[in-house]
């Protein structure tokens, strides 16, 4: 270990390791102490001697993060720093300074990165090299003990410095002047009341209401800022605002990371959002949870033996040791606690380390004790290099000493912002000093809760609340760091430096990110997703198919339904025979029949409503692409369709007597297959445009019985009106329908209606036997042809024709079908393309 010592690195002008003046300053540091100057030259004896010199040397070690810190992969990378929690304190933080690592004992572990390689990774991340005629530079960068007058018990951050600037901040969210309103909609009966008095009128709401007021402030990397205020004050919504949910025609402002404004799809990859409800599958116990979480968050490239040590770090961090083999559970299944269940949430958004949290009420429902851990554990986050923002309602004094900044709301106006430790000389300034032993969050609550009862609510505090900010801004800045909060990085720099030290674990996929870069050097990319479709598809299908094994019954009543259907229909219509009245019957079985597999296909549109807000919740930052969901939620359902169909065609086809033999059976199986095919698609996009099973159910029961009204059994094609012909075309029931009536009449050496059946279905049918032999006697001679008791009057084909069933074959209505819930599938895609951006208007 090397203590007290300034290692300077001359460059020659031939060599190829060149920093840009920016990327060396933000790697420099002052250092008290004696200098050794070492001067590297290409192509001479003293490099070799320089490097095996060096490589002794360990380099920072920055605090690991939460997964990183109980696993062994290898995760060297840009800027180790140790990292530690600090307070602050009224008017002053204490300074950060660069450290030496502190001894460790020898391990096994690959060794810290030494400064050759240091060099070689901030040569690669800064793109913009320097020119290899550019003049040498000369830098210096500093190894050891903290600066003067800095002491390790007032805070264990260690820090890069420049030259002259003050402590190095990798990442800075700011937001400045954030507005957000909605229109209001006006709210009364439906018949307008008389008013109390005569001449007077009710005062019209307010067409806008605005529940952001010129929000300004900041998050750092290695903080907690907590956002707090009475309900409705703003809070979410802020969160929002800075989660980039709410649409940007309709938020004005600006947040910036590290000074520069991010896309839409950047923030998606470097960001993880909390939502305030535990969405989660409740099946799935909570160490499967968190491997879910990692095979759709870490790349392929990583082993899964490696995402599974990941995975148990990960849960020794929340305190999920005791359940990591507990079903999560809901109402109707015994599972984790509230506490335990909202760490699990926060467990699958970190799981790839994100550079910034967003968190909405991470503590809400919990008891103090759980509420403190869920905290602790987001210091720890924070620590490992993120920025953590989120809201909360009420922090007890324990939480309250792990947060680093406060954001006061009250109707959407900010009352105060600042350390938590200036708080009781804010309100003191104010004319309402905090007592002793009370909790200032509490008191600061209450306040405001009491202001807001007033005519002008809390505009007096609003405008303290800025006096007090330009009075003791540049303040509290000096004493936060010396460059004022200004980030020593670019965004491309530091996402790259983020990435090379294990944050971000991102793949290589097809769909790459663009990291904005100055104008001198060229745009990196960051992967949009981190693994390709097909591995997305194969872990969601194993979820699925894992969640459905834990919830048989569901299958198995479905499979009754089938079952109890076609054991009375093929008791209804037990052995037909080939009179006029068993023609009128089979109409009767294949209308009712075919209808009712689009029927019973009905109970999929729970499937994905339960699921819904799951799937928003791990799309909305990127887990999978909504394609592969679509993929594998059909791969997982046509598995049960096939035993469906088997277990209904075996049921009815024999006992009702049904035509065409073998051939006729594998056909009837292969149409009521893909009857249910297409109508689990249809259920599956409405429930991709409906919210709730309440609107979905009427809607797929009235559309389905319009689709039977128009598949021509109550009316043929040539019947229907003009105008209503699209529909019978549009009909899901029609080419099902029409192709099992094919399958059945097709054959023209079948004859249905044979001499004096011709009379049944009509009034002569009541006449004697003896009476319509003579009748068909007297036809006959008439006609001039022989019409006997054993005359084929009408064959099947004969049959087709009077139905109108001849423009298609029964391969044409079977293709169909099949295309049909193709169709709906893709337009199940397109609603969630659609319907699953999730940011408010």
């Amino acid at each position: 270990m090397v203590t007290g010592t300034m290692l300077r690195v001359q460059p020659a002008p031939s060599t190829s390791l060149s920093l840009s003046p920016s990327l060396a300053a933000a790697a420099t540091a002052r250092w008290p102490g004696p200098v050794c100057e070492l001067d590297l030259y290409a192509g001479s004896a003293e490099p070799s001697k320089m490097s095996r010199f060096v490589d002794k040397l360990p380099f920072f070690d920055r605090r690991a993060s939460p997964m990183e810190e109980a696993d062994d992969i290898p995760r060297s990378g840009l800027l180790h720093l140790h990292g530690g929690h600090h307070h602050y304190q009224h008017h002053h933080q204490p300074q950060t300074t660069l450290m030496a690592p502190e001894p460790s004992p020898p391990t096994t572990k690959q060794s810290s990165s030494t400064l050759a390689q240091l060099l070689k990774r901030v040569n690669e991340a800064r793109s913009d090299a320097s020119s290899p005629n550019s003049s040498p530079s000369h830098y210096t960068i500093e190894l050891g003990a903290s600066m003067p007058g800095s002491t390790g018990s007032e805070s264990d951050h260690t820090s890069l410095t420049g030259v002259g600037d003050g402590t190095l901040l990798p990442f800075v969210l700011k937001f400045t002047d954030l507005t957000y309103s909605v229109k209001q909609r006006k709210k009364g009966p439906c018949l307008p009341s008389l008013p109390f008095r005569r001449g007077d009128a009710e005062p019209e709401a307010p067409r806008m209401k605005t529940l952001l007021d010129n929000i300004s402030g900041e998050a750092r990397e290695g903080e907690i800022m907590a956002v707090l205020g009475a309900s409705g004050s703003g809070k979410s919504t802020l969160i929002d605002a800075l989660a980039n949910r709410i649409r940007k025609e309709s938020l004005h402002g600006s947040v910036t990371l590290n000074g520069e404004s991010m896309d839409n799809n950047l923030l998606k990859v470097i960001s993880a959002y909390v939502m305030q409800d535990d969405l989660l599958y409740p099946m799935l116990t909570v160490e499967e949870t968190l491997m879910f979480s990692a095979e759709f968050r870490l790349p392929r490239s990583l082993p899964t033996k490696e995402k599974k040590k990941r995975v148990q770090a990960l849960i020794d961090q929340l305190g999920l040791r005791n359940a990591a083999n507990t079903i999560i559970g809901d109402e109707g299944h015994r599972g984790v606690s509230g506490g335990e269940r909202r760490r699990v949430s926060i467990g699958v958004d970190i799981i790839h380390d994100p550079i910034v949290l967003f968190l909405d009420e991470p503590t809400s429902g919990l008891d103090s004790t759980s509420a403190f851990m869920v905290v602790k554990v987001l210091q720890r986050i924070a620590q490992s290099g993120s920025v953590v923002v989120m809201s909360i309602h009420q922090p007890s004094y324990r939480i309250l000493g792990l947060l680093d900044r406060l954001l006061f709301l009250s109707r959407g106006q900010t009352v105060y912002y600042g350390p938590p430790g200036s708080l009781s000389s804010f309100f003191s300034d104010f004319g309402k000093p905090i007592h002793d032993n009370e909790n200032p969050t509490e008191f600061a609550l209450d306040l405001v809760r009491e202001l807001e009862t007033m005519p002008n609510g809390a505009c007096d505090l609003v405008e303290h609340n800025k006096s007090w900010q330009k009075r003791m801004g540049p303040k509290m800045k000096h004493a936060d760091d010396g460059n004022g909060g200004k980030p020593s990085l670019s965004l491309q720099e530091a996402i790259s430096a983020s990435i090379s030290r294990g944050k971000l674990v991102s793949g290589e996929t097809d769909g790459n990110v663009t990291v904005p870069s100055p104008s001198s050097a060229p745009a990196s990319a960051v992967a949009k997703f981190a693994n390709p479709f097909w591995i997305e598809m194969g872990v969601l299908t194993r979820r699925a198919f894992l969640n459905t094994k834990r919830t048989p019954e569901i299958f198995v009543i479905r499979l009754g339904a089938v079952l109890i259907t076609g054991f009375i229909l093929a008791t209804i219509f037990w052995r037909l025979d080939d009179s006029p009245k068993g023609v009128e019957e089979r109409l009767g079985f294949f209308a009712i029949a075919m209808s009712t597999m689009f029927y019973t296909c009905s109970d999929a549109l729970p499937v994905f409503l339960n699921e819904r807000y799951i799937f928003l919740r791990e799309t909305a930052y990127n887990a999978y692409r909504r394609s592969s969901y679509v993929l594998s939620h059909t791969i997982v359902g046509f598995p049960s369709l096939i035993v469906l169909s088997l277990a209904f065609a075996v049921t009815t086809f024999f006992a009702v007597g049904l035509a065409g033999g073998a051939e006729g059976f594998f056909f009837f199986v292969a149409i009521v297959l893909a009857s249910f095919w297409a109508g689990s698609g249809f259920a599956t996009f409405l429930s991709g445009v409906v919210t709730n099973v309440q609107l979905g159910f009427p809607v797929v029961v009235s559309t389905l019985a319009y689709f039977l009204l128009f598949s021509g059994f109550f009316i043929n094609r040539d019947r229907i009106p003009k105008y209503w012909l699209w529909f019978h075309y549009a009909s899901l029931v029609k080419y099902p329908y029409e192709a099992v009536m094919i399958n059945e009449f097709s054959d023209p050496g079948r004859c249905f209606v044979r001499g004096v059946q011709m009379f049944d279905n009509t009034p002569l049918s009541v006449l004697p036997a003896a009476i319509k032999v003579r009748v068909l006697r007297a036809m006959s001679s008439s006609l001039g042809i022989n019409i006997g008791t054993a005359t084929c009057i009408t064959t099947g084909p004969d049959f087709l024709k009077q139905q109108a069933v001849t423009d298609l074959t029964k391969w044409d209505c079977l293709w169909i079908t099949v295309a049909w819930g193709f169709l709906f599938r893709i337009l199940f895609y397109i609603s969630l393309l659609l319907g699953s951006r999730n940011k408010r208007r």
